[in-house]
């Protein structure tokens, strides 16, 4: 036993040990080729050719040597070929690392095993603790802080800052335990990882990759991590200074664009705009195929008002979306371990989210439509509803990071721009499509409690089981599609159909019930059921106006009247009541309903901007439409009579 202990360190001389010795200088002979082989490939551009190639090669080479028992002589090798593999094992997938490092367990029980100890039963951490504090072996210092570097890139990859931080301790004061590693005000990760001392390499035993370049790789990583975390919660002036670290660390262009696309979107939540357009500028200077960065353009531009701007980024987006896309930016394949391989946190995704094609085009339509430049609106939205023809459902996510609404919504606000163009055929055409996709999803009666306890339930009476939330959307979108038809039929002046459109999207929302303290007190409704009663609100004017135009005066008054039931101080419902009484002679009613709603309308008109919630995109149009147009000469008509019943009053 003492005998094949002693050989097991290599200190008995005999023929197994020359052997063994033997064996050392041919597979140190290897490694030294395969590095060799790695460095020709990669001055020569073959790099992703032979990273496979390599790694097998080193994983046989490292299963030779621990074919032997662990030995102290043979050790620097074995923790070098495992460092080498390692770094060709990730270099070879060229995706961000997970799990567990492969292997590096293994050795470290090695080289506890050739001191004569063990640590089978402790953990990663436990292990290096033991290794770097028991270990003293000078030989074995170098390949052990190597191998540790290789560990943080792993603990890094899952966010383990911790882990790394003791590890990085761990390392330096093994060197020196004396040593200062961080000044007040300094981030302790990057400070213990600039005061590690890389150990010198060995031209016996070269390397695929220096360990002052992982160091580096290392700093970055830590730096651009800790900004994003930093970033998620809320911290921003922290984040700021991180990824600014960051930026000025060793990382490729498509790396150092993704920092400055989080510097930018920093300085945007921080309310500072300019700063970040600084930033994504600089993002798109240094790669220009970072397209998320484009995009935050535009939305930075939205939040300035700066419309011509947005559109612009929008459209440049589009059309670099709308490409082939050519070859991203370096991303140093003569490195095996690079940043972009330890830094992938969703936050990082969330930010640098790749918008379809389609969703740009419909952030064009929709930004024109809120801007008023119809015409491109118009344009815009055909050319997404023919995407639509194309699989679009298939493309997007549907995870809720898209920038569409719903499919039906974006047909009524392309409807509102047909309408606003003028092209009311069109716009009634939509509708319809609208209207025949969500009839078969729409139950008989929809019962709506105002505090909804269980918005998910299904509905006994709905062909499918579809959620009273998802039933209360449908009947809304048919209900707006036949608001719309009613007003393009009225602006066709075919009043008689208009009517017919307006009376059906009434009765579509007699389906559903209300449960509560009553319909007009809506700020406890769920916001589906406000958008309900304002269908209904504007389509019993749209119907009022026609009335009149046929000269349905009592028809028309009713409408006007249900109106102000539902919103109460209307200024269009109130402006057509008035209007209606004037034209049934019923002057005195028509001024005293005058005057009670010019005393409350500024007050109301302000109270209820401020309470209620925005109106969706597509009911914008008919708000507008239902506007009563002739405030000024029915206001003078009033006046002059109420001026007349006065002089008669005196008199």
């Amino acid at each position: 036993m003492a005998a094949a202990m002693k050989r097991r360190r290599g200190t008995e001389p005999g023929p197994e040990p020359e052997r063994e010795r033997s064996c050392l200088r041919a597979w140190a002979a290897h490694s030294r080729a395969l590095v060799g082989r790695w460095t020709t490939a990669r001055c020569g551009g073959e790099a992703p050719q032979v990273r496979r190639q390599q790694r097998d090669e080193f994983r046989e080479l490292l299963l030779s040597i621990r074919g032997l028992p662990a030995a102290l002589p043979a050790l620097p090798l074995e923790l070098t070929v495992l460092y080498n593999s390692l770094l060709f094992t990730v270099g070879a997938s060229d995706s961000a690392i997970k799990g567990e490092a492969e292997g590096i367990r293994q050795g470290l029980l090695r080289v506890l095993e050739a001191c004569g100890a063990c640590g089978q039963d402790l953990g990663t951490e436990e292990l290096w603790e033991k290794v770097l504090q028991e270990v003293t072996v000078e030989e074995l210092q170098a390949p052990l802080h190597r191998l540790g570097a290789l560990q943080a890139a792993w603990w890094l990859a899952a966010s383990q800052l911790r882990s790394v931080a003791g590890l990085f301790h761990l390392l330096s004061t093994a060197e020196d335990p004396e040593r200062t590693h961080c000044s007040e005000g300094q981030n302790e990760l990057l400070s213990m990882i600039k005061a590690w001392r890389v150990p010198p390499e060995e031209t016996s035993l070269p390397l695929v990759q220096s360990a002052k370049d992982l160091k580096e790789i290392l700093w970055t990583a830590a730096a651009f991590l800790q900004g994003l975390q930093e970033l998620e919660a809320g911290n921003f002036s922290t984040a700021l200074s991180l990824l600014q670290e960051a930026a000025g660390g060793f990382c490729s262009k498509k790396i150092l664009a993704q920092i400055y696309t989080c510097l930018g979107c920093c300085a945007q939540r921080m309310g500072k705009p300019q700063t970040a357009l600084q930033h994504l500028k600089r993002a798109l200077q240094v790669d220009f195929q970072c397209l998320p960065a484009l995009s935050h353009v535009a939305a930075v531009y939205h939040e300035l008002g700066e419309t011509n701007a947005e559109l612009q980024a929008l459209t440049l987006l589009y059309k670099a979306l709308g490409k082939n896309p050519p070859a991203a930016a370096s991303s140093s394949p003569c490195f095996l371990m690079r940043t972009e391989l330890l830094v992938h946190t969703p936050v990082l995704t969330s930010l640098l989210r790749q918008h379809h094609p389609s969703e740009v085009k419909y952030l064009l339509a929709q930004r024109c439509l809120q801007d008023g430049r119809v015409a491109d609106a118009v344009e815009h939205y055909l050319d997404f509803l023919s995407l639509l023809q194309e699989g679009l459902q298939q493309q997007v996510p549907l995870d809720g990071s898209s920038a569409l609404p719903r499919i039906p919504e974006v047909f009524l606000e392309a409807a509102s721009a047909l309408e606003q163009a003028g092209r009311h055929q069109d716009a009634i055409t939509v509708c319809e499509e609208v209207i025949r996709r969500t009839t078969d999803h729409i139950p008989r009666v929809l019962r709506v409690e105002e505090s909804l306890q269980h918005p998910e339930c299904s509905l006994p009476g709905a062909g499918a089981l579809l959620s009273q939330k998802e039933s209360l959307c449908c009947l809304a979108w048919r209900a707006a599609g036949y608001l719309h038809q009613g007003w393009a039929w009225a602006k066709l002046g075919e009043s008689k159909e208009a009517i017919t459109q307006f009376s059906r999207c009434l009765s579509d929302l007699l389906r559903v019930q209300l449960h509560g303290s009553g319909i007009k007190q809506t700020e406890n409704l769920q916001p589906e059921v406000e958008v309900l009663q304002k269908i209904r609100l504007l389509s019993l004017i749209g119907r009022g106006t026609q009335f009149l135009e046929l000269g349905r005066h009592k028809e028309a008054l009713l409408d006007f009247q249900h109106s102000l039931q539902i919103s109460p101080g209307d200024p269009g419902a109130a402006s057509y009541l008035v209007q209606a009484l004037w034209k049934l002679n019923r002057k005195q009613e028509a001024a005293a309903q005058w005057q009670k709603f010019s005393q409350s309308s500024s007050g109301q008109d302000e109270q209820q901007q401020g309470q209620g919630r925005p109106l969706p995109l597509y009911l914008v149009s008919c708000l507008e439409q239902a506007m009563f147009p002739h405030s000024e000469p029915l206001a003078r008509s009033i006046q002059d009579y109420l001026r007349a019943a006065a002089q008669d009053t005196s008199s």
